[in-house]
């Protein structure tokens, strides 16, 4: 019987140890692909799908259409350094600043403190959620996507990737979806009510914006301006 739960203990090692390795391999591998390719979808579109589907809801579509940096406006990219990452061009993929300051605030609590690169990572890499274990993992694939990345791709990737209403992803899909025009022609004031509703993409909306919505899109106008406008994209090589 010992023998039995050994064998059976030996064997579960074995799986679990060839799983992380195969998990591991095809971070890597989507790691050095996606450093030239377009993401054909992410992890969390396809969570949101599969979600749907397991709910019984066949007409729920998760879409996105991959555009390069030069067929977005630089107002976008702006936007979403100005309200989710100012320090953006600066770190290598934390601010430990902002971590720090959450811990005292929160009692330890992470939200609030994820850079770009770490939802860039998480997005593309990940389930959606708040455990600790998937922070080690988002943490491990940031340094990564920082090594082997450049700024200027995590931040395509992103814009891509992010989640701006139930079945919207990406920037293009959402300027099609929301203001009828492709992403290249996007104003100041639609990027920031864009980027106005990341922090909830399902329950703040950019086609019926609440009042909440619109204080912090004029919150991030501001702050785009204080970055310097487009200067600051050009300075750091963005866009």
């Amino acid at each position: 019987m010992r023998q039995r739960k050994k064998n059976g203990w030996q064997r579960l090692k074995s799986w679990a140890l060839r799983a992380t390795i195969a998990l591991a391999v095809f971070w890597i591998g989507g790691i050095l692909l996606f450093s030239f390719l377009p993401l054909p979808f992410s992890a969390v579109m396809a969570e949101r799908q599969l979600g749907a589907w397991l709910s019984g809801d066949f007409h729920y579509v998760a879409h996105s259409d991959w555009v390069e940096m030069k067929d977005i406006s630089p107002w976008m990219p702006l936007a979403v350094i100005a309200s989710e990452d100012q320090k953006f061009p600066e770190h290598w993929g934390f601010d430990v600043q902002a971590i720090q300051s959450v811990l005292d605030s929160e009692g330890g609590r992470m939200r609030g403190a994820s850079t770009l690169s770490q939802q860039t990572a998480k997005n593309v890499f990940l389930w959606d959620g708040r455990s600790w274990i998937r922070k080690g993992l988002e943490a491990g694939l940031t340094v990564a996507i920082e090594t082997v990345w450049t700024k200027r791709r995590i931040l395509t990737v992103y814009l891509n990737v992010a989640e701006f209403g139930e079945g919207v992803f990406g920037v293009e899909e959402a300027s099609q979806r929301y203001f009828h025009k492709p992403a290249s022609q996007l104003t100041m004031e639609e990027a920031a009510l864009l980027a106005a509703v990341l922090p909830n993409p399902i329950r703040f909306r950019a086609d019926a914006p609440s009042a909440w919505v619109r204080q912090r899109q004029q919150w991030i106008l501001r702050q785009m301006r204080q970055l310097g406008g487009e200067g600051f994209l050009k300075a750091h090589e963005l866009h």
